[in-house]
């Protein structure tokens, strides 16, 4: 369902807020390398017949990430990889993390590895960035603390943080949703799903906007790697949206004016709320 042409035009202005991001790699690598960055479930090596190109993740890539890089939609992979190889893990974050269109980037510097940190990213991108903190960095300091560890974590917890936001959803989203309904200090991401489900992105947006209640939903790339990322979920979001909220006033159950306003929420205005941004 094309999106009309006042609701496109307001969600492709959006100047999103990443919660939740990690940083582009630093240092070289070969196909392989690149390949492995675009799977997520398989923590080892691709095994030798498989590639990350034949998924919808790699298939988004060269639909999306390729024009960036002045080639055609759609090039080969091998065009794609060739194209890549000439240019440097920090050339690409400056040709893909300001055209994001993000203003914050909330970084999770948790990870191991030669990724970018905090100076790097806002070096790259021209945005304003800040680090977030995970469940699991508080269970670590209150493994560490003295005394009785229920106790500590209950203590860190209530010290660092009042707010939970639900990541990696899928296939949970719709579970997810229920939560943020049913608890005033739960929210849930999109990120991570809406990369790597590619041309099915759409239909997981969709069943986030089921149930959850709007102001309880966060964009996100959850973007780890190659820098194509930090940019493809901007891309891919933006269009799910669009496509989907144009379905809700084309049916006339929505005002084009509700669903600006709605898309303004997850984009922008809830992460700003919750993480206290100005």
């Amino acid at each position: 369902m094309p999106a009309t042409s006042a609701l496109a035009d307001h969600i492709a202005g959006i100047r999103l807020v990443d919660n939740h991001v990690h940083g582009y790699w630093l240092t070289p690598g070969d196909r392989k390398r690149f390949e492995n960055g675009l799977n997520e479930a398989n923590t080892e090596p691709l095994a030798d017949f498989d590639s990350g190109f034949d998924t919808q993740l790699g298939f988004a890539v060269r639909a999306h990430c390729a024009p960036p890089l002045g080639l055609s939609k759609h090039v080969d992979p091998q065009g794609y990889w060739e194209r890549r190889s000439e240019l440097t893990e920090d050339q690409l974050a400056r040709v893909f993390l300001p055209a994001a269109g993000v203003s914050d980037w909330l970084v999770d510097t948790g990870l191991p590895g030669a990724i970018a940190g905090l100076p790097e990213m806002a070096d790259a991108s021209g945005g304003a960035v800040g680090e977030i903190v995970r469940l699991e960095q508080v269970a670590e300091q209150a493994a560490a603390a003295p005394g009785d560890y229920v106790e500590a974590f209950r203590r860190t917890l209530h010290e660092r943080t009042k707010t939970i936001v639900l990541l990696h959803c899928y296939p949970y989203e719709r579970e997810a949703g229920y939560l943020a309904q049913a608890f005033n200090n739960v929210h849930l991401d999109v990120g991570l799903s809406i990369n790597h489900l590619g041309a099915r992105a759409e239909a997981f947006i969709a069943r986030t906007l089921e149930l959850a209640p709007f102001r309880k939903i966060l964009y996100s790339s959850d973007a780890f790697g190659p820098a194509e990322l930090h940019y493809l979920g901007s891309v891919l979001w933006r269009a799910g949206m669009a496509a989907v909220l144009s379905g809700f006033v084309a049916r006339g159950q929505w005002s084009e004016n509700d669903a600006i306003a709605v898309a303004d929420l997850p984009g922008r205005d809830n992460a700003r709320r919750v993480y206290r941004l100005s």
